[in-house]
């Protein structure tokens, strides 16, 4: 009988050799390469929608408010320049966003129960340190690393397409300043949107106290108009001014639609010349993010849409502007 026998031979074991480890890294290096940016992707994905969710929550407040006072909360409120700060916009809207305790702790420590209508309110709440260490989540856009510890917002309610001469004099966007000369609509306004007349204010926000209300002030439609958009305090001089709850220094009212989305960019080509100048507010106050090509901005009606930075400028600026009798083109 024939007899089969089977014999296992065993491979000693060895290391790897040079080659076959640089392969490797080199292949794990590849996956690397091609994982990162799609994580990052992930990320700014999710950073932008956190950034139109604060927009969306801020466009439910200031509805909520205009329908409780029957007026849009004031973009600022002063009387006298430099010597009268009655806070913006943003304060007004705390207890509109689930910060009712800071809110009551600003009325207290100004010692009023009416911010807008006692002289320094808030400057006095300021002082009294209501502010002091105060951090809150819907002021900041995720995508922006501007200081983290600065207490700055990146959200600012629109003076539409407003000129705003600065100390340095250079405007390319001069034309843009009188919109009917290109069928848009809108005559010229005061420079910065700085009156107490509503009449005279192209956009929904301005610092010193001009009031608007929903729906009538916005004879172009609520869809059509916008109210709030989001900006950079790297490129815009009074964002930066480290005093959120200020009606000037805040900057929370102090972007226009003349200026072009992501204009002043990138930040670290500032100040070089006038025409880069974060203190020239004819190119520095303008709406920007860091969310690629485009912005986000919440509009009158409460929704919430990305604007891309090549949006028609004609269009652009009849958004921000609430009474130019215009449509419109598509967005």
């Amino acid at each position: 009988m024939l007899r089969f026998s089977l014999k296992f031979r065993w491979w000693r074991s060895r290391g790897f050799t040079l080659i076959e480890l640089l392969v490797v890294i080199a292949i794990i290096a590849v996956l690397i390469g091609l994982l990162v940016p799609a994580v990052q992707k992930v990320r700014e994905a999710a950073a932008r929608l956190k950034c139109q969710n604060i927009l969306k929550q801020y466009g439910l407040a200031i509805h909520t408010y205009n329908d409780t006072n029957n007026r849009l909360p004031r973009g600022g409120q002063t009387v006298n320049w430099g010597a009268d700060n009655r806070g913006n916009w943003i304060i007004y809207t705390l207890p509109y966003v689930e910060q009712a305790p800071l809110y009551q702790k600003v009325l207290t420590a100004a010692g009023t129960n009416d911010l807008e209508n006692t002289n320094n309110s808030v400057y006095n709440a300021a002082q009294a340190g209501a502010f002091n260490n105060v951090k809150l989540p819907l002021l900041r856009c995720p995508s922006d690393d501007y200081n983290l510890t600065a207490p700055v917002t990146n959200y600012v309610g629109s003076l539409g397409p407003q000129c705003a001469t600065g100390p340095c004099g250079f405007n390319p966007n001069q034309q843009y300043c009188t919109g009917s000369s290109f069928g848009w609509g809108y005559p010229a306004s005061p420079d910065h949107g700085n009156s107490t007349n509503s009449s005279d204010i192209r956009g929904l926000f301005n610092r010193i106290g001009a009031v608007m209300n929903l729906p009538a002030s916005i004879p172009d439609g609520t869809s059509n108009t916008i109210l709030i958009g989001e900006s950079l305090p790297g490129s815009h001089d009074h964002l930066a001014g480290n005093q959120w709850w200020d009606y000037n220094a805040g900057g929370t009212a102090h972007c226009t639609t003349i200026i072009p989305i992501n204009a002043l960019m990138p930040e670290q080509a500032l100040n070089t010349t006038c025409a880069n100048q974060t203190s020239n507010w004819n190119v520095s106050w303008g709406f920007k993010s860091r969310h690629g090509n485009g912005c986000n901005f919440v509009f009158a009606d409460g929704s919430v849409h990305y604007l891309n930075a090549g949006i028609d400028r004609g269009t652009y600026n009849m958004l921000g502007c609430r009474n130019d009798g215009q449509t419109p083109g598509p967005y």
